[in-house]
């Protein structure tokens, strides 16, 4: 059944103005619990002083941000800006020896900041795993380079490996573990792809020009190794029309991205709010809807901007990086929820899709959600908390796999049919709707703690029964309708022909 046929606009607009006020009304709660608790005991050690002249705090809770943007800013600058001047001077200069100044300036970089004994780290690595690629075996290829992960992850070798290289850098044990977990899925990447090469083997150099590759080393995302490969030694270094002002105008909105979120730190605490159980007891149930939906999306701002800044330097570079993540606000169906889009590129390409084919048989896609999120676990560090949010994921995933079977049946398919486009969409909103906080709250436990997803989930579904829960139904109700009307107009620019909807309600251009 296709989305060609819109809402009544009056219907629309009544969505907008309600969801609007609930985010006006929710927001305000979550400012009045900042404000009044700023100097709480239990949020001195993340709640730090910021504007002086208006009286505000800012939340410092988001080590990874403040390690950005505060602490190590001025050294990743440094760093970027380097390797743009460098990489125009030779894409000007020498652009068929590109590639290899990508991967000596990112070695040089990675030596002088981590110290030789990490860079031997990653070169056994690599040569590790470039040894098995040779023998174009994927069992092979896929065998050493979980083990090689593992050996990061798992005790006691991750503490062994880390402690030949403490005192070698001074920034903090994440550059550690990024630079290593992404070296790996990088270096199989190229294994794997080695083995679909029909003639001889990709070199070494190869291997180390992809690796290194300075934006992507420490924090990703990954680019497969053949995207890479392709673009990286491509001589013909011609922009697109208005290329270059795209490039500028992405840059703005990242730096207004990082102005808006300081800007919220200072008057919305969500990050420090769930740490202290006792305060969050005392919230709303509005509140704590508010406080769940705003940590995803959060995450969801930091992965665009982070992602983003790097995007910006690889498109100098003439690359075509992953995008930043789909909005958690335009998600309401797990088969599109992620906040790495390099991660999930490369699960879907060697895991997901490889052994779930087109993902329309039960068993397969059980098989390759399973196979999905172990990796996935190992990839996050095996944990009691990785192992909920993968079970519920993993769950979430294949559920919509079988209500999407289930209601494509005989005598609901029929009825579907015979009720129309406008009040088809609008039931399927309605389990969209619900679908929505589950997502919520299975990735909201992985952001803050399992304790305040419990919270949530208790105060939504059980203790504010029925008046909460359905006013929060209500507004998402309202939230995923404009979500489709945004879906359907874009289908209907990218194929004026009619679209099917899939994956359970999903709706695009066939």
């Amino acid at each position: 059944m296709g989305i060609k046929t819109a809402l009544p606009r009056y219907e629309l607009y009544l969505y907008t103005a309600v969801l609007a006020v609930a985010l006006i009304w929710a927001g305000s709660w979550i400012f009045e619990a900042s404000s009044e608790n700023a100097n709480r005991k239990s949020f001195k050690e993340s709640v730090k002083p910021g504007w002086h002249y208006f009286g505000r705090k800012m939340d410092a809770a988001d080590f990874e941000w403040v390690m950005w943007f505060t602490t190590f800013r001025n050294h990743i600058l440094f760093a970027l800006v380097g390797h743009v001047i460098f990489a125009k001077i030779f894409s000007l200069v020498a652009p068929k020896h590109r590639s290899l100044v990508f991967g000596v300036y990112g070695g040089l970089a990675v030596l002088v900041t981590m110290g030789w004994t990490f860079l031997a780290l990653v070169l056994s690595h690599c040569i590790i795993l470039y040894s098995v690629a040779i023998f174009k075996s994927k069992w092979m290829c896929f065998a050493a380079g979980l083990c090689t992960l593992a050996s990061i992850k798992l005790e006691p070798f991750n503490s062994w490996q880390e402690a030949l290289v403490t005192g070698s850098f001074n920034l903090q044990d994440i550059l550690f573990y990024g630079g290593c977990g992404f070296s790996i899925m990088r270096c199989m990447s190229f294994a794997l792809e080695n083995c679909e090469k029909k003639e001889g083997n990709y070199t070494f150099s190869d291997l180390v020009k992809y690796n290194f590759y300075l934006p992507f080393f420490f924090f990703g995302p990954i680019m497969t190794f053949d995207r890479f490969h392709a673009q990286a030694n491509n001589t013909q270094l011609i922009r697109k029309e208005r290329e270059m002002w795209n490039i500028t105008t992405k840059a703005l909105l990242h730096l207004g991205g990082i102005l808006v979120v300081d800007v919220f730190f200072h008057y919305l605490y969500i990050l420090t709010i769930p740490s202290d159980m006792k305060l969050v007891a005392k919230l709303s149930d509005w509140s704590l809807a508010g406080l769940a939906y705003s940590n995803l999306v959060y995450d969801w701002v930091k992965a665009a901007v982070m992602f983003g800044v790097i995007n910006t330097v690889a498109m100098l570079d003439h690359l075509d990086p992953p995008q930043p993540p789909k909005c958690i606000t335009m998600l309401y169906v797990f088969a599109e929820t992620h906040f790495d889009r390099g991660i999930n590129d490369w699960l879907c390409k060697y895991v997901y899709d490889y052994i779930g084919g087109n993902h329309d048989q039960i068993f397969k896609e059980l098989l390759a959600t399973i196979c999905t999120f172990a990796v996935t676990t190992l990839w996050l560090g095996p944990c009691e908390l990785v192992y909920i949010w993968s079970f519920f994921n993993c769950f979430g995933l294949n559920f919509e796999l079988w209500v999407a079977k289930f209601f494509s049946l005989p005598p609901l398919s029929t009825i579907e049919s015979a009720m129309g486009e406008a009040m088809s969409r609008r039931i399927r909103g309605l389990f969209n709707a619900a679908n929505f906080w589950a997502i919520v709250l299975y990735n909201v436990l992985s952001l803050n703690s399992l304790e305040f997803a419990k919270m949530v989930g208790r105060r939504l579904i059980f203790k504010g029964f029925p008046l909460s829960t359905l006013s929060v139904l209500l507004v998402t109700y309202c939230g995923v309708q404009l979500v489709k009307e945004r879906e359907r107009q874009q289908a209907l620019l990218e194929d004026p022909e009619p679209v099917k909807p899939v994956d359970g309600g999903k709706e695009k251009a066939e």
